[in-house]
């Protein structure tokens, strides 16, 4: 069932994309709704998981496969209409990919993205990738900064006087804190998973030198030619 949420919220994306594309003002200010439904199902197959007692090693990767797919998704669209440089979405998909790339070499070890048994080699860098408050703040962050984006699709191209849409994007204060929404996803993107990268090296670098202080088996003598 948890994976069904997943997939179900990957549709929902794409829809959302399509409408983002092709919609009026009204269009896209459900897409802004549809958009929250996206955000809010993040945590909702994690509960259901849980709830059901269907956790697993894949379900989780899983998970942040779909988070994955809908963050640079996202910012490829936004991107892709002159709303945000194209670095922003280059950077933020390196970023993934070393993170996801590193954790999987981590999984193999016995450890998790998150929880108790996670990489992490100080409480700081533990509560900075892996702590409720900074996950929170990010996902918050990060799903209010695309939904005013989405918004500001139609603010920018169409005629949104006279619209509720049009009435609140007329203030500079709110234009101003999205903005700030905006860019405080990107740069708690590249915060929140350096100390990934630099601790998974560091605990790969430990496993490498343990393993060649090990002692070497000793090569059997060769029989003698005489």
């Amino acid at each position: 069932m948890a994976n069904i949420i997943t997939i179900a919220r990957l549709v929902l994306l794409f829809v959302v994309i399509a409408l983002i594309y092709v919609g009026n003002v009204q269009v896209i200010t459900l897409c802004i709704l549809l958009l929250a439904v996206v955000f809010a199902s993040d945590g909702l197959d994690g509960w259901v998981a849980r709830r059901r007692g269907s956790t697993s090693q894949f379900g989780a990767m899983f998970d942040i496969a779909g988070d994955r797919v809908v963050e640079n998704a996202l910012w490829i669209v936004f991107a892709d209409l002159d709303l945000m440089p194209v670095w922003v979405p280059l950077l933020v998909m390196t970023r993934g990919f070393l993170v996801d790339g590193l954790r999987a070499i981590s999984y193999s070890e016995g450890m998790t993205a998150f929880g108790d048994k996670n990489m992490m080699r100080s409480d700081f860098t533990r509560w900075l990738t892996a702590g409720r408050f900074m996950r929170g703040l990010y996902g918050y962050a990060k799903a209010l900064g695309f939904m005013f984006l989405t918004g500001l699709v139609a603010y920018r191209e169409q005629d949104t006087s006279e619209t509720f849409l049009g009435a609140v994007y007329d203030f500079d204060a709110f234009r101003f804190i999205g903005w700030v929404l905006v860019w405080a996803s990107v740069a708690l993107t590249v915060i929140r998973g350096l100390p990934v990268i630099v601790d998974a090296l560091a605990v790969m670098s430990e496993e490498q030198r343990a393993e060649s202080r090990e002692p070497q088996p000793a090569e059997p003598a060769r029989p003698s030619s005489h």
